[in-house]
């Protein structure tokens, strides 16, 4: 039931009991804190003869932990008590230490030495309010370690990792991916589509919906070449270029447009134009099989782009190459989990708590300076809004919150090529449909009607470590997890695929 750290014995090595009380009252009383990962519930029971006083035994390591009460379904702390604003908002926080006995307070019941060695006494300091917790019977000749439990205002303690370890740990994953290269990522089966660009870009999205796949290589039949991808921030552009005239979204605007003539005028959008005054379309990012895995990485961090075609030609002049394999991030944390997994003690950072490095997109603590803010959307906010947030914070994924900041839903990029189901595209408005409406139309009609989707929303807590969050990363079709608060899923940050690498290589 208890995470790393705790337990309810007494008998293990370095762990204390330490008695947490509730004066307040009700119902169904709980415990939670970073000595159950903030996953799992610790039920508190009434004090006989104090129905109103709960109370708790938990053995615990030394060091900080910071917890929270349940009482009747609403997260609660101890005012009485040192209270900090950590990434779970306002939390209680103890620290647990090995320190031989301290006088903590003159109005603490005298006890003489001789009584403490047959004693275990957890002084727990509450301001100037003393409360002793005896461990063991009066009498009972057994001798366990003195423990001090001081609660103080502390800022956020977290576990030290050396940079010496950290440049170990770099190293290694570095010179694993420059010693491998993108031949190991194809699979040994499977498909990869590309469109040719004189495909009108009504058809082109509605492969990319039917396929379940978010982005597809673009062929020129006249130069022989791959010259492109076609992504779903294409439709995006498309949609909010067209709502911007003034005029609605037509299934035969779309039939006529093809994909050469929106890559030609995304060029003049994006004012890509040579000294002749002709548009021109930036070059393809592509890799070829015996590229390193490192250098297909940093092609994907340095251009900001979530694939990279692999490409095999045998010509001397590389015409005509076959596309072998669409590499991702995703792929490639996949071989460096697969390589390290039976040594993850060979990289000391992988052990480290998220919250412990500088990772990821956090929600801005209340008076922090500098920070931008972290975009959410509501349920009932409109697509066209959820459109031009995606374009404007150039994120890939905006998370869905209720009015307590507890994660509903994701309204990702991908998700825009569902308005080809049954040429959706044709009937809406894009300020007149909320993102709720917009995820409904992609969802199957068979599954089960639930705003939150637990397949969509792929999440973390704050104490997890990098080798798990790896892990979870390293799956088909997942590009981020959100940091979520136990027990709420309030949204306190997000965590891509990129930001892990760029940590990894050490990437600004």
């Amino acid at each position: 039931m208890f995470g790393s750290g705790s337990s309810t014995g007494h008998d293990n090595s370095g762990v204390s009991p330490v008695r947490f009380v509730w004066r307040y009252g009700g119902g169904e009383v709980s415990i939670c804190g970073t000595f159950t990962r903030w996953t799992d519930l610790i039920p508190m029971s009434p004090m006989e003869g104090c129905p109103d006083v709960y109370q708790v035994v938990v053995s615990l390591v030394p060091g900080l932990h910071q917890f929270k009460f349940y009482v009747d379904g609403q997260w609660r702390v101890d005012e009485q008590l040192s209270v900090v604003n950590g990434t779970y908002g306002l939390v209680n926080t103890v620290v647990l230490t090995k320190d031989p006995p301290q006088v903590i307070d003159s109005e603490t019941p005298g006890r003489s030495n001789m009584e403490l060695d047959d004693v275990s006494v957890c002084t727990i300091r509450f301001r100037s309010v003393c409360v002793p917790y005896f461990g063991v019977a009066l009498g009972e000749c057994k001798r366990i370690e003195l423990v001090t439990l001081l609660v103080g205002t502390f800022q956020e303690v977290i576990q030290g990792m050396s940079a010496d370890d950290l440049e170990v740990s770099r190293h290694r994953i570095s010179a694993f991916l420059s010693s491998h290269t993108a031949y190991e990522l194809l699979p040994e089966s499977g498909k990869v589509i590309a469109l040719d660009v004189t495909l009108p870009v009504k058809q082109a999205f509605h492969i990319l919906y039917e396929q379940g796949i978010p982005v597809a290589p673009l062929w020129d039949f006249c130069k022989g070449q791959f010259v492109g991808v076609l992504t779903a921030s294409d439709f995006i552009l498309i949609l909010r270029e067209l709502g911007t005239r003034g005029s609605n979204l037509t299934e035969e605007e779309l039939e006529t447009h093809t994909i050469s003539a929106w890559k030609e005028g995304k060029a003049h959008l994006s004012r890509q134009i040579d000294d002749s005054g002709r548009a021109y379309s930036k070059r393809l990012i592509h890799a070829g099989p015996y590229d390193s895995l490192k250098d297909v990485a940093s092609n994907i961090l340095q251009n900001s782009i979530s694939t990279v075609p692999i490409l095999h030609s045998s010509a001397q002049d590389a015409s005509f190459p076959q596309l072998l394999h669409l590499a991702s991030l995703s792929g490639i944390l996949k071989c460096i989990c697969r390589y390290f997994r039976h040594s993850a003690g060979s990289l000391p950072i992988l052990q480290q708590p998220i919250c412990s490095i500088p990772l990821g997109t956090w929600v801005p603590k209340i008076g922090e300076p500098n920070r931008q803010p972290f975009a959410t959307l509501k349920p009932n906010a409109s697509l066209g809004a959820a459109l031009s947030l995606l374009v404007q914070a150039n994120v890939s994924s905006i998370p869905i919150v209720n009015d307590n900041d507890s994660l509903l839903d994701v309204y990702s990029r991908s998700d825009i090529t569902a308005l080809a189901k049954d040429k959706a595209y044709a009937q809406i408005h894009l300020d007149e449909i909320s993102i709720h409406q917009a995820l409904q139309l992609g969802q199957d009609a068979n599954s089960p009607y639930g705003f939150f989707n637990g397949q969509r929303c792929q999440m973390c807590l704050q104490t997890d470590s990098l080798h798990k969050v790896m892990e979870r990363l390293a799956n088909p079709g997942v590009r981020r997890l959100f940091i979520v608060e136990a027990g709420s899923k309030r949204v306190e940050g997000v965590i891509s695929l990129s930001d892990v690498f760029k940590f990894l290589l050490g990437v600004a």
